[in-house]
């Protein structure tokens, strides 16, 4: 191994220093690790993960198993695991360490920027290897705003490992005209180290590296990382082929490297990857490869060709360069040597356990210390299938190819090697037809751009080798997983004839590198043992995202830290806070629990806060409520279709508690439905399920009843809220509001008017009550918050939190969604009415034997017979004839308690529970085992106070 004098993609003028586990190396700009560590002598890497083999570098690309580093980040950010040193630019300063296939995370703190993107373009392009440029090139013509994403420094994809000079120099220097010309289009972007990893439709998730090349190097300020969230009109997916292993006996020993990776580090790197070498293919792959080889001064010591009659001319170009052919042949084996020689590394030797010979089926051997391997290629349909596309076996090329010639999906098209193509000038043709036609579909004009000459050769068929015979004990389908024929094997002994289930019986292809070098490779050793003609009789397993790995930080984006879960707070927080309140978090929300005096604790600051609710006058911050606004011609019919209740009929300037169901009839969420004009309807929901209420609108209107005319939208936070609640909240209204007609008579039980207040601003108040008292809710533009809630306390109100509006609503029997429901309680269980006069989502299931049946969990009451026992809530109930003793466990379950607290109102505890059959064990006594002792309770109704809603009115 040696770094070649000249030639290669690097700039030479510059060099850089780096260290791989301890090694200081040199390298080029241009160069990725693993290249500066080959140009090292370094082509060990860490020892396989199971078996602890040696292990080397097995190819140039993001698809490596063995090669993985954790690369130390710049001050102030953590290391990055599990990166292949294949993919991994050199930069100045770098600091790496080899792994053995499982990564690390940096528990330290990290500075780095990872932020989001949004981009819509009319055609994405993924992959600027030469069908991807030349679909940029034909879609961007006329003008159509294109994104060409490629995953590369720069562009150009395989012809990026072909040498300078030779009959491809006039593609090269097209790939370098067309960069320019995308570059000089104002409607192109063009995204390089950007890798699409996810594709749903035309919705595509790109993760961008934006200065995680740079190291400490970074520009201050810039973000490591961007993710684009792509939503594309139309897509082209040239995102070319994945070179595949041979399975033979130690098939994983340092030195053994795909074919063309070696091309890539010779004519790409100048690197030459071994002094001796044997190539072994399948194909016409494994021909440039021993030509570059010789070229580059190694020592080709055969070629072997599974193939008996290998293409004529290729075979006079081996004859040309003085390299021996071994038609029909295999390599069945491989042995080790180990060097002690003199290295490029400083310090001396390196003990590499390299390849020193292979075997052959012809019982020959040969001397070497590099075997490159082609065993064909495979197109990266991960991305097409993950669009809802299908795979399809082709015999001819000897891989699965996307089905229905690459336009099984509407608006994506395939294109170049990822569609199956093995010739470059097809490739080119197949871009430029593919941009173009993905522009004219949108209306756009495209052209067909300039192509380069190049030689028009279509390569001969493989002759595939799924398995060489040999120890299958040592013939590895994974290398990053270890796994082996012998693995596969043992699940086809167990019964296991699928793809899937193998993958999971051997956990092949679970590896950070997703089976893209094992794969097919273990779909065509499942074949070989079962007897099959081909693995297109087994089919792939399942591509799912992410297609490569990608970080969590880059998914969090800029939600971290005190980002992550964001808090939210109404407009009157300074002035909780300054009150001394006590928070709690309410799904997003600090919501203030309960108002304690310097000498009250939190029991009695509620008892406190109660009292004043139910014989005076209380006020709560309801600002949290999820608030949608309903608009449209149509907004009444909609809603009477998903709320239970009669909403169509309810007039304008009045209100109507609704409760929503799934559509198995479960309860989704409640809250109160304000009718402000004909086709106005103001929506409240409960403080935790205020996103998802608005995601459930939305899915019934646009996918189900797309023809009725309604729209929504979320205004929680534009509306400060104040409840004014208990038996002189009339009198606090009066004041707040003289314009109004504040009287039972003028202002009845849900009813919604509009006024001014004494101060200036404009208000909605809706007479609702959530305590069973006389209660209003007074909403005034957020800004305006502040003042009224110091204008209600200064009237006389005394500030109450969540903690007393849970007594209040309990003693009441009023359920909250979420604590005294729990995703299988309809609303029959919780004893709410539902109309009997129309349909809604989730009344059918509702009339199921299941929903029913009479002995399902109800809400009622309960009262323990000790007055001053406090159950726990979640504390599992049980029949009172029956013992609980460890002897008897476990002993029939017959509900549980979903609230609890303790009433100064009452004088006593109480209970809210779900109980099997609750309604018709009223009176009947329960118990609650708790630990070493047992707490008895009678079931009541869930109604405590005011039963007949007298106070309600004042």
């Amino acid at each position: 191994m040696t770094r070649l004098p000249a030639g290669g993609r690097i700039d030479r003028s510059v060099t850089w220093h780096a260290e791989v586990d301890g090694v200081r190396i040199a390298g080029h700009p241009g160069d990725t690790v693993a290249s500066a560590m080959l140009a090292a002598g370094m082509i060990r890497v860490a020892p396989s993960l199971y078996r602890h083999r040696p292990r080397g570098i097995l190819t140039a690309g993001a698809t490596e198993p063995n090669a993985l580093l954790r690369v130390d980040g710049p001050p102030g950010q953590v290391a990055e695991p599990m990166l292949p040193a294949t993919a991994v630019e050199l930069y100045d300063g770098l600091r790496a360490s080899l792994l053995s296939g499982v990564g690390r995370l940096d528990p330290g703190p990290d500075t780095a920027v990872h932020d989001h993107r949004y981009a819509h373009p009319d055609v994405l392009v993924v992959g600027a290897g030469p069908a991807g440029l030349a679909a940029a090139l034909a879609a961007s013509a006329g003008g159509a705003r294109v994104l060409l994403v490629d995953e590369g420094p720069e562009p150009g994809g395989g012809l990026l490992a072909e040498p300078g000079p030779g009959p491809l120099a006039g593609a090269l220097a097209w790939v370098a005209d067309a960069a320019a010309v995308l570059a000089g289009r104002p409607e192109v972007r063009v995204l390089r180290r950007a890798t699409a990893f996810a594709v749903q439709g035309t919705s595509v998730l790109v993760a961008e590296r934006r200065t995680a090349h740079l190291g400490g190097h970074a520009p201050a300020g810039q973000p490591r990382e961007r993710l684009w969230r792509v939503r594309a009109r139309r897509i082209v997916l040239a995102t070319g082929a994945h070179e595949r292993p041979v399975v033979f006996a130690d098939n994983d020993r340092p030195g053994v490297m795909l074919a063309g990776a070696v091309r890539g580090y010779v004519n790409r790197y100048a690197v030459l990857p071994g002094r001796r070498a044997v190539v072994f293919t399948t194909g016409d792959s494994g021909y440039p490869a021993a030509l570059d080889l010789a070229r580059a001064g190694a020592d080709v010591a055969a070629l072997v060709d599974s193939r008996p009659d290998p293409p004529a001319d290729l075979r006079a170009e081996l004859a040309g360069a003085r390299i021996e052919l071994r038609a029909g042949t295999l390599v069945t084996g491989t042995s080790a040597g180990t060097s002690a020689g003199p290295s490029a590394v400083p310090g001396g030797s390196v003990d590499t356990d390299r390849i020193a010979a292979v075997t052959l089926s012809d019982g020959g051997g040969l001397a070497c210390d590099l075997l490159a391997v082609s065993g064909g290629w495979s197109p990266a349909v991960q991305l097409y299938c993950q669009a809802g596309g299908r795979a399809v076996w082709d015999d001819r090329r000897a891989a699965f190819v996307p089905g229905d010639g690459g336009d099984g999906v509407p608006g994506v098209r395939v294109a170049g090697a990822a569609a199956g193509t093995a010739d470059l000038a097809g490739c080119l043709t197949e871009g430029a037809r593919a941009g173009s036609a993905a522009a004219a579909e949108l209306g756009l004009p495209g052209d067909n751009p300039a192509l380069p000459a190049v030689p028009v050769r279509v390569p001969a068929p493989d002759r595939p080798v799924w398995l060489v015979p040999g120890p299958e004990e040592r013939a590895f389908v994974d290398l990053q997983r270890d796994a082996t024929v012998a693995d596969v094997r043992r699940a086809t002994g167990a019964g296991l004839r699928s793809p899937e289930h193998v993958k999971r019986y051997t956990t092949i292809g679970t590896g950070s590198d997703q089976g893209r070098t094992s794969g097919v490779a273990a779909a065509g050793v499942l074949a070989t043992l079962l007897g099959l003609r081909s693995p297109g009789e087994l089919g792939t397993t399942t591509f799912r995202a992410p297609y490569a790995p990608v970080s969590f930080a880059l998914l969090a984006g800029r939600h971290r830290g005190a980002l992550h879960d964001p808090v939210r707070t109404t407009p009157l927080q300074p002035w909780h806070v300054a009150a001394g309140a006590v928070f709690e978090d309410v799904g997003q929300w600090r919501r203030p629990r309960c108002y304690p005096s310097p000498a009250e604790d939190m029991a009695a600051a509620v008892a406190r806060e109660c009292r004043a609710a139910r014989t005076g006058v209380a006020a709560q911050d309801v600002s949290t409520l999820g608030r949608i606004d309903a608009i449209g011609p149509d907004v009444a019919e909609f809603l009477d279709r998903v709320y239970t209740g009669d909403i169509a009929r309810l007039a304008v300037g009045t209100a109507r508690y609704g409760v929503l169901c799934r559509a198995d009839g479960m309860v989704l969420d409640d809250g109160v439905l304000l009718r402000l004009a004909e086709r106005h309807f103001h929506l409240t929901t409960s403080t935790g399920n205020a996103a998802a209420v608005l995601e459930w609108l939305e899915e019934w209107s646009q996918t189900e009843w797309p023809e009725l005319a309604v729209r929504f939208t979320s205004v929680t936070e534009q509306w400060s809220t104040v409840a004014v609640v208990g038996p002189g909240s009339r009198a606090v209204l009066t004041a707040l509001a003289p314009d109004l007609d504040c009287s039972a008579a003028g202002f009845g039980f849900l009813r919604v008017r509009h006024t001014t207040l004494a101060g200036g601003a404009p208000a909605r108040i809706a007479r609702v009550s959530f305590s069973g008292e006389l209660a209003y809710e007074v909403s005034v533009a957020s800004w305006h918050g502040p003042a009224l809630w110091e204008e209600v306390l200064r009237l006389g109100a005394v500030p109450y939190g969540t903690e007393a509006m849970h007594v209040l609503r309990a003693e009441k029997g009023f359920p909250i969604v979420g604590q005294d429901t729990d995703g299988t309680v309809t609303p029959l269980d919780l004893g709410l009415p539902v109309s009997r006069r129309k349909d809604f989502v989730g009344r059918r299931s509702l009339s199921r034997p299941d929903t029913a049946r009479a002995d399902r969990p109800q809400l009622v009451g309960l009262l323990p017979v000790d007055p001053d026992e406090l159950l726990p809530e979640g504390a599992q109930l049980v029949a009172e004839d029956v013992p609980v003793t460890p002897e008897r466990a476990p002993v029939p379950m017959l509900g549980h308690v979903t609230s609890s607290y303790r009433s100064a109102t009452l004088g006593r505890t109480f209970a809210l529970a779900l109980v099997r059959g609750g309604r018709d064990r009223i009176g009947q006594t329960m118990c609650a085992p708790l630990g070493a002792r047992t707490v008895r309770a009678t079931v009541s109704e869930p109604v405590f106070y005011d039963p007949t809603g007298a106070r309600r009115d004042g």
